[in-house]
C-alpha cells in the first residue's frame, strides 16, 4: 500500500499518529511518501519536515513489516520554480497545495493514497485502496460542509474533501489535471485553494461513501476519520478544531477514546525520543 502525506516541519506528530494507526489494521508493507519543502512567502516563512521524524516513522513500519519503507522527498525546487503566486499568503498554508506537484515526482509511484496528517485510521482499508480506478483520476468523499455551498454541477452534491484521495496517477498525468490546478493556483486567489481547483478541474473523479473519509463524528463503519474544525451550536454557535496530536482535548471536547491505544503507543514513542 502506497501512502502519501505532504507537509512541513510541524506535521512530526501528525504523520507519526497516523502511520502508526494504519500499521493497526493493516500488516502488509506500506510504503509511506512525505513531500516537504522550504516555503517562503511575504508573510511567513515554513521549514521544511527533518529526516529524524521520518526515520522514526520508518522505524515503526518496519516492527510491523520489514517490508514496509518511509522516504520524505524535499520538493523545494520544484515547488519554487512553479509557486502558486497568488495563494500563497491565504489563510492555509501553501503545504496544501504540494499534493499539486506529486506528479512530477517521478519515484513516486502509480497508486497513490494521500491523507492528510490529522486523518486516523480505524478499520482497514485495503479494499477500498484495491478499487479499480480504470479512467478515474481520484476517488474521494463529498466535503461535510462545502458540498451544500460548492457545486461543480449544479444538480448534484459533487464537492470533495481533497484531505483523503485515491490517486490514479498514469490518469492524472494523462489528463494534465494537477497542471491545470497548479495554474488556476498560480492565477486565481480561491478559498482552499488546492480542494477548489481539484473540484473544478477534474474530469473523472469518483465518489466514495462517508465512511472513507468522516469529517464530522465517529460511526461504526468509520474507515478514516478525518480531525477537521467543525461548527457545534451548544451552549452557543462555535467552532471547534481539535487535532489526534491533541489527547487531553480528544479526551475532554470530543469524548472520544476510540483510538486510545494508538495515542497511548504515540505518547510512549515522543517520550523515549526527547
Amino acid at each position: 500500500m502506497n501512502i502519501l502525506y505532504c507537509g512541513d516541519a510541524h506535521m512530526a506528530d501528525g504523520l507519526l499518529i497516523s502511520t502508526l494507526s494504519l500499521t493497526k489494521h493493516y500488516q502488509a508493507p506500506i510504503h509511506v511518501y512525505v513531500l516537504t519543502a522550504n516555503i517562503h512567502t511575504q508573510n511567513r516563512d515554513f521549514q521544511a519536515l527533518g529526516q529524524d521524524a521520518v526515520t522514526v516513522v520508518q522505524e515503526q513500519l518496519h516492527d510491523v513489516n520489514p517490508l514496509s519503507s518511509a522516504e520524505l522527498i524535499d520538493i523545494t525546487d520544484i515547488f519554487t520554480a512553479n509557486p502558486p503566486t497568488v495563494n500563497m499568503d491565504t489563510r492555509f498554508t501553501p503545504y496544501c497545495m504540494l499534493r499539486l506537484y506529486s506528479d512530477l515526482v517521478p519515484q513516486l509511484p502509480d497508486r497513490l493514497l494521500y491523507l492528510d496528517t490529522d486523518i486516523v485510521c480505524r478499520e482497514s482499508p485495503q479494499h477500498f485502496y484495491d478499487q479499480d480506478l480504470t479512467g478515474t483520476e481520484f476517488v474521494g468523499v463529498l466535503d461535510h460542509y462545502g458540498k451544500w455551498f460548492f457545486h461543480s454541477q449544479l444538480r448534484a452534491l459533487d464537492y470533495v474533501n481533497s484531505g483523503m484521495m485515491l490517486m490514479n496517477m498514469p490518469q492524472i498525468r494523462k489528463t494534465q489535471l494537477f497542471v491545470r490546478c497548479r495554474r488556476v493556483c498560480a492565477t486565481v486567489k480561491m478559498f482552499m485553494p488546492d480542494q477548489s481547483a481539484l473540484n473544478k478541474l477534474a474530469d473523472t473523479k469518483r465518489l466514495a461513501p462517508r465512511r472513507f473519509n468522516e469529517q464530522r463524528r465517529l460511526h461504526r463503519n468509520t474507515v478514516f476519520q478525518h480531525f477537521t474544525t467543525s461548527f457545534r451550536f451548544f451552549p452557543w454557535v462555535h467552532t471547534l478544531s481539535v487535532k489526534p496530536w491533541e489527547v487531553d482535548r480528544v479526551h475532554s471536547d470530543l469524548h472520544l477514546h476510540e483510538y486510545d491505544d494508538v495515542l497511548s503507543e504515540y505518547a510512549e514513542i515522543k517520550h523515549i525520543a526527547k
